[in-house]
């Protein structure tokens, strides 16, 4: 079972890749024919609100997918797509947007502002990261504050008072 983790790690990001485009597919599908059996709407608030979502998910496609050789041998697993960060903040946004659409069928077009909520999120990140950068230190960061020199350990009065450490030449 040589590279056991590899394998399972490109299994899991398969499965998810797979899971994730099928239920695009169903739900811009059911979003589309709803809205045209019985709503009407803006195609370009769908187009302009939804290419993101696309775009970052086949971002993650082309990150997370597995690569295979010609003999079926796992060349590359993938990188994780459970993994902390920016990934995370990508699957967000994903998720955000099937919300959005499923909000925007149900309750009408006014729901497109809901939308606003990913950007929103966004600049308050990036406000809260400049203002810990101008601030003095890291966002979320505790404040290191400055102790006063103490005085020098018993050992090293010692040490002084014998006329401090001393090198010796050979």
């Amino acid at each position: 079972m040589a590279n056991k983790s590899s394998k399972t790690l490109a299994r899991t990001n398969l499965a998810t890749l797979n899971r994730t485009h099928l239920t695009t597919l169903s739900i811009h599908l059911i979003f589309i024919l709803y809205r045209l059996l019985f709503l009407r709407g803006s195609v370009y608030k769908y187009v302009l609100l939804v290419l993101p979502s696309l775009l970052i998910e086949a971002y993650l496609d082309r990150l997370g997918r597995p690569g295979y050789g010609a003999n079926g041998d796992l060349l590359r697993p993938g990188e994780d797509l459970a993994a902390q960060g920016v990934t995370e903040y990508l699957w967000d946004i994903v998720y955000a947007t099937w919300i959005v659409l499923g909000l925007v069928g149900l309750l009408g077009e006014w729901a497109w502002w809901v939308a606003l909520v990913v950007p929103a999120y966004a600049a308050y990140l990036a406000w809260g990261l400049y203002k810990g950068f101008v601030g003095g230190g890291m966002p979320g960061m505790p404040k290191v504050e400055e102790q006063p020199a103490q005085g020098a350990s018993k050992r090293q009065q010692k040490v002084e008072a014998r006329g401090g450490q001393k090198v010796r030449y050979r």
